[in-house]
């Protein structure tokens, strides 16, 4: 008896501390997603019939506009003279429709005399204030020449202005709002220092042009820097009245939208093929088409990996340049370091992708890119860069020297887009201590301990003691999740993915139950899953579905294996409709 007390005294123990281990280290909650907030601010005044005589200003909006991602982006307009004339809310971007809108309310703009730029920036700010939601990513962009011209009717002088201006920046900065602003030059009047102190001042980027023409260019060029994307260029083609074929690599399953941006002085026609070979119809629920006198835009939602074929016809003579932007809604996260270290002690690092708050171990992901180490010395001010290795994550290490505090944070890119995680700050104790490795606690490693690996650790032990003191066995348990989603095949709609745990099942569980029962897939009702050993699940299949694992059918009446991140298919019978399962950590 007394041993059976000190065996149940010892496990106590040992979950407390694994439990007070994870507690201190648990991972943050979920990250924002990558959705903008986006205010355009154009000045209205008659100045701009010199800057911008062919209203290109205008198209270039439309073309930001049509960048937007339809998944719940938001845009708001506000056209401004000495006051604002005119403006819209931040409006939700989920249809084509909404996008008209904005573009029609664009085209109807008129001009007027005077101008106060502190006016439109003043009330982005206040517009972002009123509809800012803070899983969203928010931004100003200001078109303009950068020139005050006062109603000298009214009382307000151009000291009062400036200081005005000076306000509604210092408010921007304050409220974490970058302002990017585009000056105008093509009158030669620009005032270039206004407009770049608006920019450093709240951490935007200042973009000058001669030209109108480059507009989109830049509009594309913010877009993608604000959500740490980058444009792929791809060709400039001259139009030969016939379809000229250009590869689109389609890097890897994460990407959200991809944008296909065709800039031409006249109209293109395009086509598609998808990676199997087949031409794809445009526009449809995953391929949405924008033209303009200007340019042509092919937006891709959640293309599948591989090459694309886009074929174009243009004018003869005509030059079409054809530029890429991908959408990814991933973050960077570094796994929490450790408290305690000394000088001369190596710390290892790990980083890895979230998507929507859950890790990613897709190894392609990872070994496409090319993952850096900062290393900031606080007190020399002095930063070192180390490559880190990939795998199902990036990792590395470093050895601390003298200082007695550093700055670390990682950033991972390839060519189509970049992320970098938060700084994480290191502080070192003086007393050198015996030579050993201090380890991130979140770090992927494989002599780690990731946490669902202790989630099981104390389920099993949990069922040890039971079993242990009332000679009960109980049934196996589940751990990690499933990512569901469902495509209707009739018209290639999939619906968003639904994350399911399935720790609160024990023994087995239906997939219909996944399903919230829903009667028109009960097909999946007689196909079941039990745990296994070493976090696998077996599938078992006694329904008319046809169930795929890598394009291959598979025969799971007698019971098939499933490991981590295997993917299936699973082709309905009752309804046209196939759902797809992803089982994860």
């Amino acid at each position: 008896m007394i041993k059976k007390w000190i065996f149940v005294l010892a496990v106590t123990l040992f979950l407390t501390c694994i439990l007070s281990f994870h507690h201190v280290f648990a991972a943050d909650p979920l990250h924002p997603t990558s959705r903008i907030e986006a205010m355009l601010v154009v000045d209205v005044s008659n100045s701009m019939l010199t800057s911008d005589p062919n209203k290109i200003s205008s198209e270039a909006m439309k073309m930001f506009i049509d960048m937007a991602s339809v998944k719940g982006d938001k845009i708001g307009v506000i056209a401004y003279a000495d006051e604002v004339m005119r403006e819209t809310a931040l409006i939700p971007i989920r249809s084509e429709q909404n996008k008209n809108d904005l573009k029609s309310f664009i085209d109807s703009l008129a001009k007027y005399p005077y101008t106060d730029i502190s006016v439109g920036v003043n009330e982005a700010v206040k517009r972002l204030d009123m509809g800012h939601e803070e899983a969203y990513y928010p931004l100003i962009i200001l078109l303009a020449d950068g020139n005050n011209d006062l109603n000298k009717a009214k009382t307000k002088t151009t000291k009062q202005a400036e200081e005005d201006l000076g306000k509604a920046v210092e408010a921007a900065k304050a409220k974490g709002y970058p302002i990017y602003t585009i000056g105008l030059n093509s009158g030669g009047t620009l005032n270039k220092d206004a407009l770049k102190m608006v920019a450093e001042t709240t951490n935007g980027k200042f973009f000058k042009t001669d030209t109108a023409d480059s507009l989109p260019g830049i509009l594309s060029e913010i877009f993608a820097n604000h959500l740490k994307l980058k444009i792929v260029p791809l060709e400039q083609l001259a139009g030969n009245g016939d379809f000229q074929e250009v590869t689109i690599n389609v890097p890897n399953e994460n990407v959200i939208e991809a944008n296909i941006s065709m800039i031409s002085n006249q109209p293109v026609e395009v086509k598609l093929v998808d990676p199997s070979g087949a031409e794809q119809m445009i526009p449809s629920d995953n391929l949405l088409l924008s033209t303009s006198k200007l340019y042509s835009i092919l937006k891709l939602i959640n293309p599948v990996h591989g090459d694309w074929t886009l074929k174009v016809k243009g004018v003869p003579q005509d030059k079409i340049d054809i530029n890429l932007v991908f959408n990814y809604d991933l973050q960077l996260k570094l796994a929490p370091l450790a408290n305690g270290y000394h000088v001369g002690d190596t710390v290892k690092i790990s980083s890895f992708f979230e998507d929507n708050g859950h890790p990613l171990t897709n190894k392609e992901l990872y070994q496409n890119m090319k993952a850096t180490l900062f290393v900031k010395d606080i007190a020399k001010g002095t930063t070192e860069e180390i490559p880190l290795a990939a795998e199902k994550g990036f990792t590395g290490e470093f050895q601390l020297g003298a200082s007695d505090k550093y700055e670390v944070k990682i950033k991972a890119e390839d060519n189509s887009f970049f992320r970098e995680s938060e700084a994480q700050t290191i502080m070192v104790q003086k007393v050198a201590a015996p030579a050993a490795t201090k380890e991130s606690p979140g770090e992927v490693e494989e002599n780690s301990i990731p946490w669902h690996l202790v989630l099981a650790g104390i389920l099993l032990l949990t069922f040890i003691v039971v079993y242990f003191l009332f000679g009960k066995k109980s049934k196996r348990g589940f751990s990690g999740q499933l990512v569901i989603e469902i495509k209707d095949e009739d018209t290639g709609e999939r619906s968003s993915p639904q994350f399911k745990k399935l720790k609160t099942f024990t023994g087995k569980f239906r997939l219909h139950q996944l399903l919230s029962l829903a009667p028109e897939l009960s097909d999946t009702d007689q196909i079941a899953f039990k745990p296994l050993a070493g976090d696998m699940l077996l599938l078992l299949n006694h329904s008319n579905c046809t169930i795929e694992k890598t394009g291959r059918t598979i025969d799971a009446k007698k019971g098939f294996q499933i490991k981590r991140n295997d993917r299936l298919r699973i082709t309905l019978k009752k309804v046209n409709k196939s759902i797809y399962i992803e089982y994860i950590s």
